[in-house]
């Protein structure tokens, strides 16, 4: 076969990566009430106010049951996060939904549930809204915080811990529309405003990787689930999200939908 080199903005999973801070898919993301939900909590993306709450204050590290737990899963939902399924197990799509609240409360990202994070469960910040003047329905993507914010009719749906482009040039060898070639590329996500255009369900592999249910926006740029997405830019330029992100987000972003990307 003959090996060419092309020179390409694109973005997958490769099999070699170190898969970090794993969220694993799920089957069902409907979180039901239950006892441990908070008593009063303010709508997704309203103004922090008095606590309306009172948090269990109990530190947890990855890998804790119980009650607390769920208290916790409840109401990072109910803020707009996607904690997954609420059955009081911390395991990896929790964490990543904590991660996300963190960064937009100033907390620095960790797995530990601490005193921090708990007052700030009782009295939350709003993302920073990188467009003031944005169309109702959009998507903010903040590459110095590392989430995604999908605003729907002017507010908050979905809050997100993301991984995008490294920034580190590459150049892979893979067997490509049945030929072996050789691809390059910059591993950034431009900043700039865009809008969603062709998706596809399930896996989908591109010529670096695999994609999970990805939605494109910019080119060969695509938000997408992957098995690893860890705390820094790491992807080929794709915003990578958790795997229990991307079955939900396409039943809520649209096709021609803004998005916008900042630093």
């Amino acid at each position: 076969m003959t090996v060419g080199a092309v020179l390409l903005t694109g973005c997958g999973t490769s099999a070699t990566q170190v898969r970090l801070a794993a969220a694993p898919a799920i089957t069902s993301i409907t979180t039901t009430p239950t006892a441990a939900s908070p008593s009063a909590t303010p709508p997704a993306g309203a103004a922090a106010g008095p606590s309306a709450v009172a948090a269990p204050k109990k530190q947890l590290k990855l890998g804790a049951k119980g009650e607390a737990v769920m208290w916790l899963q409840n109401r990072l939902r109910e803020l707009g996060y996607r904690p997954g399924k609420a059955d009081g197990r911390y395991g990896g799509s929790t964490l990543t939904a904590v991660w996300a609240f963190q960064k937009v409360n100033g907390i620095r990202p960790t797995s530990t549930i601490a005193k921090r994070t708990w007052t700030a469960l009782e009295n939350p910040r709003t993302p920073k809204v990188l467009v003031k003047n944005g169309r109702p329905t959009r998507a903010e993507v903040n590459l110095t915080k590392q989430i995604m914010v999908l605003y729907v009719g002017g507010q908050v749906k979905l809050i997100t811990h993301i991984s995008s482009g490294s920034g580190v040039p590459y150049c892979e060898t893979a067997t490509w529309q049945g030929k072996t070639q050789r691809f390059c590329g910059s591993a950034s996500t431009p900043t700039g405003d865009f809008k969603t255009t062709w998706r596809a369900k399930g896996w989908h592999r591109s010529y670096l990787g695999q994609l999970y249910n990805p939605i494109f926006f910019n080119g060969g740029i695509a938000f997408h689930g992957a098995l690893s997405v860890p705390l820094y830019p790491a992807s080929h330029g794709c915003v990578r999200m958790p795997m229990n992100v991307a079955v939900e987000l396409p039943g809520l972003l649209g096709k021609g939908v803004p998005v916008h990307v900042r630093r």
